[in-house]
């Protein structure tokens, strides 16, 4: 009977002020399908419904933010410990990484336009760089025949110097070799996030003369295929 279960007459005394279930089991221990059994009739006014709705969702706002703060934690303990894979790259790794980064990123050769030069563009500043490491360690190409072309989209032109300094810092190179701008034009609709202050275009490094070196990296990405068996059947 009712009168003989203190337990259940808390329980709805506390349902009957708003309380939710988890504050209730706070105050009274037992199962969950006990209490929603003895509650199952307990009718709540709006004030309550509402109540209870906020505090779900400051719980749910509070689970997220945790499980935000875990991932930002695992993710920081696989890349500190996958740096730690990586030491000493000998110059041989050097330059079978350009390879394989111009392979990816760079231009190729055309039949119907023989005779093409070395070009390679991107966005990431740390491929740049990493690229212009390899022209000038790996193929001993000199700064003096290294040139840049910016691209940036139209709605950026304002932004033009703040790019070229930007680029500038990158590449180790002064204003005056950062010099060709080129403006893309504008997307009204674009999926972007790098715009305003954040938004840098991206850079084309260029070589001089340099149709025979992009007809050896050629050759020695051909190799790799061959080495790798991994050529098209």
């Amino acid at each position: 009977m009712f009168a003989n279960n203190p337990k259940k007459e808390r329980a709805i005394a506390l349902r009957k002020k708003g309380k939710s279930y988890s504050e209730i089991l706070k105050e009274i221990p037992v199962a969950k399908s006990t209490l929603s059994e003895w509650l199952r009739d307990v009718g709540l006014s709006k004030k309550q419904v509402q109540r209870l709705t906020v505090k779900k969702l400051e719980a749910a706002r509070r689970g997220g933010l945790v499980k935000h703060q875990q991932r930002i934690l695992r993710t920081r303990q696989i890349h500190d410990k996958a740096l730690k894979d990586i030491k000493n790259i000998s110059k041989r790794e050097l330059w079978l990484i350009g390879v394989a980064l111009y392979w990816a990123e760079g231009s190729k050769e055309k039949d119907y336009y023989p005779g093409s030069r070395l070009q390679f563009g991107n966005s990431d500043p740390k491929m740049i760089k990493l690229f212009l490491k390899w022209l000038k360690d790996v193929c001993k190409i000199s700064e003096n025949d290294i040139g840049f072309e910016i691209y940036i989209h139209q709605n950026s032109i304002n932004n033009t110097e703040v790019v070229r300094q930007y680029w500038s810092k990158v590449t180790g190179f002064s204003l005056d070799k950062i010099n060709r701008v080129y403006y893309k034009r504008f997307k009204l609709k674009t999926n972007r996030r790098n715009t305003g202050n954040l938004y840098y275009g991206g850079i084309r490094v260029t070589v001089k003369a340099s149709s025979g070196l992009l007809r050896k990296v050629t050759g020695w990405t051909e190799a790799i295929v061959q080495d790798l068996n991994c050529g098209i059947v």
